[in-house]
């Protein structure tokens, strides 16, 4: 024998609440279609502005720095970040692929030209041994062709 505890009544009942159900569930998997459809467009909407923005960003990095354009494609595939600082930053980096002077360059060339100028003076002046050389040779110069001699050495 079985045991069921149920009445016919009841039967019934499930059987008119499941027809409803499963038109519910009809409409809320196609509700639910429709939203990630939705969901699907917008996140490629989204991809395709990020993408535009980020290629907008190094093209004006690119031409602040004066760099070939082409370089966006490289920096591009490397940096996942894209600001104006890390593309900078990138640029700085892997300046010997593009030929480019970094900031510190003209510096350098600076502090290049100051020493030669430096070491064009110091070529010819005279230092504390040769000032007492010289003031010893004038004092000891017994006529003014001997003044004029060592003046003239000093040209």
């Amino acid at each position: 024998m079985s045991n069921n505890y149920w009445e016919d009544e009841d039967d019934d009942l499930d059987t008119e609440s499941s027809v409803d159900g499963g038109d519910l569930v009809k409409k809320l998997r196609k509700a639910k279609r429709a939203d990630e459809k939705r969901i699907k467009e917008l996140t490629e909407q989204l991809e395709t502005y990020s993408k535009a923005q980020r290629e907008q960003t190094v093209k004006s990095v690119l031409d602040k720095k004066g760099v070939n354009p082409k370089a966006a494609r490289l920096i591009l595939k490397d940096l996942d970040d894209v600001n104006e600082e890390s593309v900078s930053n990138w640029l700085e980096d892997n300046s010997d692929l593009f030929g480019l002077q970094t900031q510190n360059a003209p510096q350098v060339d600076a502090d290049i030209a100051a020493l030669r100028q430096q070491d064009i003076l110091t070529q010819g002046a005279i230092t504390p041994d040769r000032a007492e050389n010289m003031e010893l040779r004038l004092n000891n110069a017994s006529s003014t062709e001997e003044i004029l001699d060592l003046l003239r050495s000093q040209q």
